[in-house]
């Protein structure tokens, strides 16, 4: 008496060995997984820290030995955050800022990096050196050459002194050139013969061909504007031009000591448009950062 195998038997059954197989292939290596999972782990302790603080009491939060996890959950830091500053102006000067300051970098950067990268003119060289030097800085070199440069222009106490330094960067110059310069010259050929200008070629073929470098930059830009302390606290003369880390800043401080439950929970506040703006470029970011340089 002859026995049949049930149709598609077959194939289920490889299908369950090759997923076996690949498990097996990618978690054959423990020892590279432990090292990894700690720094995994290393990384994201602050920001576990952070969220778990920004809902304990302050009795908690000083308490020795710390504890990770509340003894009693309480959104109180978060209404006192609210309450303490005027987020929704804080909140919208920082999205302004940013986002000027994000549009500017995509737009001047990409602009000088296609001149550096595909049209011959004298001094292309040495601008680009002066842009190599430029990253060699620190930026606390400039600083206050920078501000006598904004407060003899009158622009001190305003949201325009705060985002017309930073339109554009060397960084983001150099991430630019360096991308835009692996893209094909025939294409930028093509466009002249048929008769496209400049400005033309720029806005038409290079950027949509650069969009990971964009976003790249994109990311970079915003995060270090809303980020930004330093430079707002100063130029900002009064609390209706302050940012989101400047009013946080002021808000968490007492008359004898810092109030970290409140400095927590707007630490959350502050992170969460960054995550969020992260977590939707993050494949082109990638990419960005994988092919820039690359002949």
């Amino acid at each position: 008496m002859s026995t049949f195998a049930h149709p598609g038997t077959g194939h289920a059954d490889t299908d369950r060995s090759v997923r076996r197989r690949r498990i097996r292939q990618n978690w054959g290596n423990p020892w590279l997984y432990l090292p990894l999972t700690g720094c995994l782990l290393l990384m994201i302790a602050p920001f576990l820290w952070m969220l778990s603080g920004s809902f304990k009491p302050e009795a908690d939060i000083r308490r020795l030995p710390p504890v990770l996890i509340p003894t009693a959950p309480t959104t109180a830091n978060y209404s006192q955050l609210f309450r303490s500053l005027d987020f929704t102006s804080m909140f919208a000067n920082s999205v302004i800022v940013s986002l000027a300051i994000t549009a500017g970098n995509l737009l001047f950067c990409s602009m000088l990096g296609y001149a550096l990268a595909k049209l011959d003119f004298r001094g292309r060289r040495v601008v680009f050196s002066l842009v190599i030097g430029t990253l060699m800085v620190p930026a606390l070199v400039t600083f206050v050459p920078l501000y006598v440069l904004v407060a003899n222009m009158k622009l001190t106490g305003s949201l325009v002194g705060l985002i017309l330094p930073f339109l554009a960067g060397p960084f983001g110059v150099f991430l630019m050139r360096q991308f835009i310069s692996t893209l094909p010259d025939e294409l930028i050929d093509a466009a002249r013969v048929d008769g496209c200008g400049e400005l033309a070629i720029f806005w038409r073929i290079i950027l949509p061909l650069t969009k990971p470098a964009l976003a790249t930059l994109g990311i970079i830009a915003f995060l270090g504007s809303w980020n930004s302390f330093l430079w707002p606290l100063v130029v900002a003369q009064n609390q209706d031009q302050y940012t989101l880390p400047v009013g946080l800043a002021l808000a968490s401080s007492g008359q004898s000591f810092t109030r970290y439950g409140i400095l927590l929970a707007g630490a959350v506040v502050v992170l969460l448009p960054v995550m969020l703006v992260f977590l939707r470029f993050q494949r082109q970011f990638v990419a960005g950062i994988a092919t820039t340089g690359l002949k």
